[in-house]
């Protein structure tokens, strides 16, 4: 296969998550509720993963990249673009829906936002820099694991999309009110860009934080549980 497929699929499955999970915040967020976001960003990685994850695994998420990268299962090249491509998409998708939303009279940016992460005053609702932190790196932790353990060899094949999607939507229905829900840095990156101010301040986090999250997954997934799965 060639290589660019891989990183062009990564890009593609990143903005789908991003344009239809952000999205469903700023465009719909009052009907929805969080329950509907959360359903949102579940559903988008679900459908991304039967869509691309033949292609090229459907990371989607640096945090994810980072993880399969410390547990060997990539190289530092195809993680490095695959990062890339993700932050790509991400920014693209962020970008086009500023730009839908420009088109609704009484939409302003600086007061509604672009569904993008934060704490303390940016946090939706109200938690402070040290409860979002804990909340991102345990809440990747649990995601980064259900990836490892729904893609070993050892899991029922074909569940795979199913069991990350639904616990994704699991993670944002706790932690929205936390910090909006990021686990995926690159998730949180286009719209702290494209809105700037106190995202773009506040960004350091939700890099940081699920990359922690992601690392400690990989350790306890590799050395608690691989060999005894039979993972890849």
């Amino acid at each position: 296969m060639c290589d660019s497929k891989k990183y062009l699929a990564e890009l593609l499955g990143t903005f789908v998550l991003v344009f239809v999970g952000t999205g469903s915040a700023v465009v719909a967020g009052k009907s929805v509720g969080f329950l509907g976001i959360a359903l949102a960003f579940g559903i988008s990685v679900l459908v991304m993963v039967y869509t691309i994850g033949s292609i090229s695994g459907c990371h989607i998420n640096p945090a994810i990249t980072v993880a399969m990268l410390a547990d060997k299962k990539i190289g530092s090249k195809d993680a490095a673009l695959y990062i890339v491509a993700q932050c790509i998409g991400a920014i693209i998708a962020s970008l086009l829906l500023l730009g839908i939303m420009t088109g609704l009279p009484g939409y302003d940016l600086a007061v509604n936002g672009l569904g993008q992460n934060g704490y303390g005053v940016a946090s939706p609702g109200g938690f402070s820099l040290l409860s979002g932190f804990i909340a991102e790196v345990v809440f990747t932790f649990i995601f980064i694991m259900v990836v490892f353990g729904s893609t070993s060899r050892a899991a029922p094949a074909g569940f795979a999309g199913l069991a990350i999607g639904l616990a994704l939507a699991m993670i944002h229905i706790v932690c929205i009110p936390i910090t909006g829900t990021s686990v995926n840095p690159a998730r949180s990156l286009g719209p702290a860009l494209v809105a700037g101010g106190t995202a773009l301040s506040q960004l350091w986090m939700f890099i940081l934080a699920p990359v922690i999250g992601a690392l400690v997954a990989a350790a306890v997934w590799r050395y608690l549980f691989e060999a005894k799965t039979g993972a890849a």
